[in-house]
């Protein structure tokens, strides 16, 4: 199928139409969080993304460069080069921690089983993803923060959808992992709670419970779809089901094991509202068709930007396009940008789907070839100045929080 292809050529197209020389960075959030009355987030000069101690544990993008702002792991490497200060002293001021992308695709799920049992036409991607260790491979967007602190690690993962335990099952064994120390849901769709039951494998089997923290109005859903796992008064004597504390969040920082989590309240279609999270320097938003403008305040000073970009051409009613994301990336002026792929396109279109965050937090559709597509983001380095490529499943980013 020649989709993967042409999507793209679309897209090197749409990189050279929307150049723009790069613009200054945006002023510290250290003297909005005073001003606002508010602690502030980061303290040290900059965030680590990618110190030599971890370099051995990185997998490498599949394009031009790898993903260390620097060309290879050096001492006391960082996100832009912005630290000078030596490892050790660093580790005085910060705990590293990593982010680990359990999913990275649609609410569908690339490969697709329509792509791959069509008798008429072949889906390049889809094919490809059927492959084991295919980049292409993506599920639900979600990630785990592997969270350091003096006192122990916590594992905190953001949403839990439809695909969480095939995920769990691909990365947790793969990477060490686990407890699941907390839950955080950024909207009340599928493909961010539709695996909340699965979680009883843990709660039955490795810890007694697990806190959920969630907004008031996706708990309300939550007592429709997942009504026994809040009211467990209606189980069946013996049955077993997840064991869940639910937290209600508002959008005001709160703290999950000694982490300052700051909500980014966005628009995911008209009327809508989905939380993005920002912890220390790193913003993630993986549903937003909108910013609203007291949100950008929160994302100053980030270093690493996790976002959604759903088609190359336009933006649709519920999450950005490609043209749109680019905009706000260079609106936000993050140092290291990573987009994550999530909505659905047609085979009929003429190129690929984009997601991060949700550039993370979510995922690419089944015409973006992942490798393709890497390596013209990789132009923007050249052209802009932009740190920008696509997340993919089992991705592992060390970070300095």
């Amino acid at each position: 199928m020649a989709g993967a292809g042409a999507g793209a050529g679309a897209i090197a197209a749409l990189l050279r139409a929307a150049h723009v020389p790069p613009a200054p960075r945006a002023r510290s959030i250290r003297g909005l969080a005073v001003a606002r009355g508010l602690p502030p987030l980061v303290r040290a000069t900059a965030a680590a993304i990618a110190p030599s101690s971890f370099c051995p544990y990185l997998p490498r993008l599949s394009s031009a460069r790898s993903f260390s702002s620097s060309t290879s792991c050096s001492a006391g490497a960082s996100l832009g080069g912005a630290v000078s200060t030596s490892p050790s002293e660093q580790e005085k001021q910060r705990q590293q921690s990593e982010l680990i992308f359990l999913g990275t695709g649609t609410s569908e799920g690339i490969p697709r089983v329509s792509c791959l049992t069509n008798p008429s036409k072949t889906c390049t991607v889809c094919t490809k993803a059927a492959e084991p260790g295919n980049r292409n491979r993506r599920r639900n967007t979600s990630i785990l923060l592997r969270h350091a602190t003096p006192s122990g690690t916590a594992n905190i993962l953001i949403d839990a959808g439809k695909f969480f335990y095939h995920s769990a099952l691909q990365w947790f064994p793969a990477y060490g992992l686990r407890t699941i120390d907390a839950v955080i849901i950024t909207h009340s769709h599928a493909d961010a709670i539709g695996g909340l039951d699965c979680l009883r494998d843990w709660t039955n089997n490795v810890q007694p419970t697990i806190p959920i923290y969630v907004a008031e109005r996706d708990y309300e859903v939550m007592k429709m779809t997942h009504y026994y796992l809040i009211d467990t008064s209606v189980v069946i004597p013996g049955a077993a089901v997840s064991a869940l504390q639910f937290n209600i969040i508002k959008e005001e920082p709160f703290t999950v094991h000694n982490l300052e989590v700051i909500p980014l309240p966005v628009w995911h279609g008209q009327g809508y509202r989905s939380l993005g999270f920002r912890f220390g320097r790193v913003c993630y938003i993986s549903d937003v068709s909108d910013i609203p403008k007291e949100t950008y305040k929160l994302l100053e000073d980030c270093e690493l930007l996790i976002m959604d970009a759903l088609r190359p051409d336009r933006s649709s009613s519920t999450h950005f396009g490609l043209p749109r994301a680019l905009e706000e990336v260079r609106k936000i002026k993050p140092k290291k940008t990573l987009f994550t792929v999530y909505s659905e396109l047609k085979h009929q279109s003429s190129a690929t789907y984009f997601l991060f965050m949700d550039t993370i937090r979510k995922g690419m559709m089944h015409l973006m070839d992942h490798e393709k597509v890497n390596n013209e983001l990789a132009k923007l380095m050249e052209t802009e100045g932009l740190d920008i490529q696509l997340s993919y499943d089992g991705l592992r980013v060390p970070v300095w929080l």
